[in-house]
């Protein structure tokens, strides 16, 4: 029974902190509550009065741009004011205007019929003006204007041809003095001695004894020199000597040599014979490569490949017109720099150009084509400049010059070649130029004859002057250069002299 009122009052003590836990609890939240409540309408409170700052700023703001929007509409509203009343002034001058020139077209058309009446009586006198002089001149319009426009058209091309003359003259008198100076500069600054050389290579014999020693029996020994040399060797009646030729003009070289070295050494038999000329021919590599070296050095070309060394060499045993062409290649170089440097050319492309301008004759007796493309394909296989490859292939104009530098080299190459005791020509050459100036200027209609003087350097040419003027004799002079130009090779220039005189004869009776 105790144990059942303990466990009685235990639950009545729990309900009963129950109940007051609840009544507590609710108290909490209604203080809670009224808190929030109080939070609330301050912060509604302070949104009211927030938003009735801000209603009253957007009315002053308002306010505000009404006074600004007014006085910016008084403002436009003025300028329009002043703006209708300069286009009303404007209209007002335009109409005045207006009227003037209305006024002005009334007296323009007046005065343009005044003109027009005149004119007409003008021309009606005109015409009685002409009817009469063609009564007195007895010819008529065209007939008389014909003579005129003949006569004016004879005087023109007299004046024109003055004109001509002297602007040639002028030009031709100040190119020749400047060309003069240019060349006697580079001429001077390059002064150097050329050897005639000779085609052939003749040995001296100490006697004729020897022939038969080089002939040997049943010509044993000048067989096996020929094959291993490669070469002709000519044994004839010229007294203590024998000529070796050959196109080629190093092996000639090689065989000119070994033949000395068998003649002086005595031994002459065919196993000799090769073993003289294969030394010969190492000798004469050696000294092609030095005489290249030494031509590069001269000229001012560095850097130029071995095998370019190797061709260049050679031609210091080829001629052309007795002139070396190795000693020609380096005075060509030379030149070229003088000249590339008074121009203000490429003074290196010009040297080079020059020096090399001639290397396809190294090699034309083994290659198919000209000379000038020999040489620069060679020289572009061996990484050459582009620019000197094109004066190379250039100086006798089989390909277009595209640099100042190639006609440079094209120039040089005509000095060294035309300078007096550089070159000679044979009789036959020479009497074949000449005849070939004087066919080329009696080709041209209205030449009567021609005649070629200075060792072929002019051409005096005598025209009908019933069929040649001035004008035409100007033009004659043009075409017949150039046509020599074209249809022939010469070293330097030649000069075409047209001549036209006109005779009256009359008889004493």
């Amino acid at each position: 029974m105790d144990t059942v009122w303990a466990i009685l009052g235990v639950v009545i003590a729990l309900a009963a902190g129950v109940i007051i836990g609840y009544f507590v609890r609710q108290a909490q939240v209604d203080r809670d509550n009224k808190a929030r409540h109080a939070e609330a309408d301050r912060i509604i409170g302070g949104a009211e009065s927030k938003a009735r700052e801000i209603q009253l700023k957007a009315r002053d703001e308002a306010l505000r741009l009404r006074d600004e929007a007014e006085a910016e509409a008084s403002r436009r509203r003025a300028e329009i004011g002043r703006e209708e009343e300069r286009q009303n002034r404007r209209r007002t001058e335009l109409d005045r205007r207006v009227e003037q020139i209305e006024k002005r077209d009334q007296l323009l058309s007046k005065r343009q019929s005044a003109i027009d009446k005149r004119a007409n009586e003008l021309d009606d006198l005109h015409a009685e003006h002409v009817k009469e002089l063609q009564r007195v001149s007895g010819m008529s319009l065209e007939e008389a204007r014909g003579v005129l426009l003949a006569e004016v058209e004879r005087e023109s091309r007299a004046d024109m041809v003055r004109v001509i003359r002297q602007i040639e003259e002028e030009a031709q008198a100040e190119g020749d003095r400047r060309a003069r100076e240019l060349i006697a500069d580079a001429i001077q600054r390059v002064a150097s001695e050329h050897v005639a050389e000779i085609t052939v290579s003749v040995v001296p014999l100490a006697s004729d004894e020897l022939k038969g020693r080089i002939i040997g029996r049943n010509g044993r020994n000048i067989r096996a020199f020929e094959q291993a040399a490669g070469v002709d060797v000519v044994v004839d009646d010229t007294p203590e000597a024998v000529t070796i030729s050959s196109f080629d003009s190093v092996r000639r070289e090689v065989a000119r040599r070994a033949m000395e070295k068998l003649v002086l050494d005595g031994r002459i038999h065919p196993a000799h014979i090769e073993k003289v000329v294969e030394q010969t021919k190492l000798e004469v590599d050696r000294t092609i490569l030095e005489e290249a070296e030494k031509a590069a050095f001269d000229a001012g070309v560095p850097g130029l490949h071995p095998e370019i060394l190797k061709k260049l060499g050679r031609l210091r045993f080829r001629t052309s017109y007795g002139q070396n062409q190795l000693a020609h290649a380096v005075e060509c170089a030379q030149l070229a720099g003088v000249i590339a440097a008074e121009l203000g050319a490429n003074t290196d492309v010009a040297k080079a150009g020059g020096l090399l301008h001639d290397l396809g004759k190294a090699m034309d007796h083994e290659v198919e084509g000209t000379h000038a493309s020999i040489g620069a394909e060679f020289a572009k296989r061996y990484g050459v400049n582009a620019a000197v490859v094109n004066t190379i292939a250039a100086h006798h104009h089989e390909i277009d010059q595209v640099s100042v530098e190639a006609v440079i080299v094209e120039a040089a190459d005509a000095i060294s070649g035309a300078r007096p005791g550089a070159r000679r020509e044979s009789l036959e050459q020479y009497i074949k130029r000449v005849k070939g100036l004087e066919e080329i200027a009696n080709s041209f209609k209205g030449v009567s004859q021609s005649y070629a003087l200075q060792a072929g350097r002019e051409i005096r040419v005598i025209v009908q002057p019933e069929d040649i003027d001035d004008l035409e004799a100007t033009r004659l002079a043009r075409q017949v250069a150039k046509k020599i130009e074209e249809g022939m090779q010469y070293p330097g220039q030649i000069k075409v002299t047209i001549i036209r005189e006109t005779r009256a004869v009359d008889y004493a009776k």
